[in-house]
Order: C-alpha cells, then sequence, then structure tokens
C-alpha cells in the first residue's frame, strides 16, 4: 500500500469517528425535552431566523462586537481559515493536477487563518480577564485549529508537508466531538433558536 492511500485510509476513518461522534452529540442535545413557546406569535418566526444568519452575525448586531471589533475580525479570520484548510484538505489528492493560480490562494487564507488563530493563542494569555474565563479546552481547541491551519499552509508552500498536513487533519478530525471545536455544530441550533424565539416576539427581523 502506498504511502498516499495509507493516509486517505486514515483520514476516512479518522472522519467516520467525527461523524459518529458528532452524531452521538446531536442525539444526546435532541433528546433533551423541547418546550415550545405557548405565547400568541406576533411576528415571523422565520424573518427572526433569517436574520439571525445574517445581519444578525454582522458586528454592529451586537454591543460585545461593536465594542470589540479587533476580536471580532480575528475570529473572522480564524474562521474563514478554517473553511480554506478544509477546502484545501478536499482537493488536496488532486493537487498535481490544480491550476498554478490556485496554491497562492490557499496560502493567503490558510495564512490568514493561522495568523488569527496565534492572535487568539496570545489574547487569551495575554489578556488578564480572556485569560480568568479561558479553560484548557479552550487553548486545546484554538491551538490545535491553529497548527493545523499552519500545516495547511506549509502544504501549499511545500508538497513534502502533505504527510503532516494529514496527520494533523486526522487528529483534528477526531478531537472535533471530543473538545469545545463542536460548537461548529451547536452554532447552527442557537442561531435558529434564537431566531426563532425573538423573531416570533417581533424584536428580530
Amino acid at each position: 500500500m502506498s504511502a498516499t492511500a495509507l493516509w486517505g485510509w486514515i483520514l476516512l476513518i479518522a472522519l467516520g469517528l467525527c461523524i459518529g461522534g458528532l452524531s452521538w452529540r446531536l442525539y444526546g442535545l435532541l433528546a433533551r425535552p423541547y418546550r415550545p413557546d405557548r405565547a400568541q406569535p406576533r411576528g415571523s418566526a422565520w424573518r427572526g431566523i433569517g436574520y439571525a444568519f445574517t445581519w444578525g452575525m454582522m458586528p454592529w448586531a451586537k454591543e460585545s462586537t461593536r465594542r470589540h471589533l479587533l476580536p471580532y475580525l480575528r475570529g473572522v479570520l480564524f474562521h474563514v481559515g478554517i473553511f480554506a484548510t478544509l477546502a484545501t484538505l478536499a482537493i488536496s489528492p488532486w493537487r498535481s493536477i490544480l491550476p498554478a493560480s490556485i496554491a497562492p490562494i490557499g496560502l493567503v487564507f490558510t495564512g490568514m487563518g493561522a495568523v488569527g488563530g496565534l492572535m487568539g493563542i496570545l489574547m487569551r494569555i495575554f489578556d488578564e480577564r480572556l485569560r480568568a474565563l479561558s479553560h484548557p479546552d479552550d487553548y486545546a481547541a484554538v491551538i490545535l485549529g491553529t497548527v493545523w491551519q499552519a500545516a495547511g499552509l506549509a502544504f501549499w508552500m511545500d508538497p513534502r508537508w502533505t504527510a503532516t498536513f494529514y496527520g494533523l487533519s486526522a487528529l483534528t478530525l477526531v478531537a472535533i466531538p471530543l473538545t469545545k471545536i463542536r460548537h461548529c455544530v451547536y452554532f447552527f441550533f442557537s442561531r435558529f433558536f434564537f431566531g426563532l424565539f425573538y423573531g416570533r416576539r417581533a424584536v428580530l427581523g
């Protein structure tokens, strides 16, 4: 078996563990009792949900982000980099036949994500208030995400980093349901019910 095929199997196993772990988390979440809002609706729930996933995520929509714009932008960089690194992983087996213009784009976005992650690590270390709120899981998640994106950056710089990138990708996939990185799934639930509740009450939308 070639090294590429071996890493392919490792990544598939890691992906299966990730999907299985997230499914177990979701099962536990959905098994909890749901208490519907019994008040008569005054507005559109769907307008509220639409707002929650669009304008409600803009920096001016919340006081916390209006007053802390730089941390908000850092978070945007970090999460854009995560999507770019996932895309890098998806297309990595075909790197040799990709257009030459793809590599610079991959470099820019994975690099931005790694920088955003590094800034997040430093903020948790040197900001006294943020340090007091942080738990080991917070550090583990942001460090792993940052190192993984840095490995994606290295992959675009030199194909010899492919094995390292695949190894960190497998580790990240396995870690998703076990660490706070699983908020990538909970996020959609929280925004949905936020928009549903306040949309019905004609507060949003």
